[in-house]
């Protein structure tokens, strides 16, 4: 008789890798990667460092579950964003905005999560493939709404070096047509989308960022203010109606 995965054993060692990855997201929330520790991990658990490692190999290995959880939180929301606009049939404009709310609404809620994946690299640590789709999975609602542009003078470099990376990565023009299908098979056009998606998230990174590190404590304006006037520059920039 094959024994279920879901047995109690397994639910036992999911659980207790659950409760680790919480007290190390409360490690990250209190003093950032450098904060992270096994031992301090296990002494708060009251579990043994040995016995731990029976959950996480390294700490590397629990950055990288924590990193892939933070990336498939941010995506399902930027998907539950992409679906409530088609709900309500907005225009690409409204569709863009309601996009980078959502990634900024993401980001401010839990600032730690945010900084772990697009804040300063950790020295010495290397991500795991995976994180590449997880991230472009975050990123490619924002394809679907570049589709539909007509991107301006301002913005045709952009759009150029989109094609070229299109003519030599098979891997980014199948993320586009999966975000994108209206500009499958049509290279302009997921070019376009590329480049829109891409400078979204560089718009949206710089914004975003120095909000979630506190950067714009005690200044003057509010991070979604800013954020909403990149966006509607970001949307003239491709003729967004």
């Amino acid at each position: 008789m094959v024994r279920s995965e879901q047995g109690p054993r397994a639910r036992y060692r999911e659980q207790t890798r659950s409760e680790i990855k919480e007290v190390a997201l409360q490690q990250l929330a209190e003093g950032g990667v450098g904060a992270l520790a096994l031992t301090r991990i296990a002494k708060e658990m009251g579990l043994s460092g040995p016995a731990l490692y029976r959950y996480f190999a390294s700490r590397d290995d629990l950055l990288s579950a924590l990193i892939r959880d933070a990336y498939d939180d941010a995506a399902a929301a930027m998907a539950e964003a992409a679906a409530d606009a088609s709900a309500v049939s907005q225009g690409p404009r409204g569709r863009l905005h309601t996009l980078a709310d959502a990634y900024r609404a993401w980001a401010v809620e839990e600032p730690h999560r945010y900084l772990l994946i697009q804040g300063a690299p950790v020295p010495g640590y290397v991500a795991p493939d995976d994180t590449l789709d997880r991230a472009r999975a975050v990123l490619g609602p924002f394809l679907t709404v570049f589709a539909d542009g007509t991107p301006g003078a301002q913005v045709a470099a952009v759009v150029a070096e989109m094609t070229a990376w299109l003519d030599t990565d098979e891997a980014v023009g199948a993320w586009a047509a999966e975000y994108a299908p209206t500009a499958a098979g049509d290279t302009g056009k997921s070019a376009q989308a590329l480049a829109g998606a891409v400078l979204a998230w560089a718009q949206l990174h710089g914004s975003v960022g120095l909000e979630a590190a506190g950067q714009f404590v005690g200044m003057g304006h509010s991070g979604a203010t800013l954020l909403g006037a990149q966006t509607e520059m970001l949307a003239d920039a491709f003729g967004l109606e």
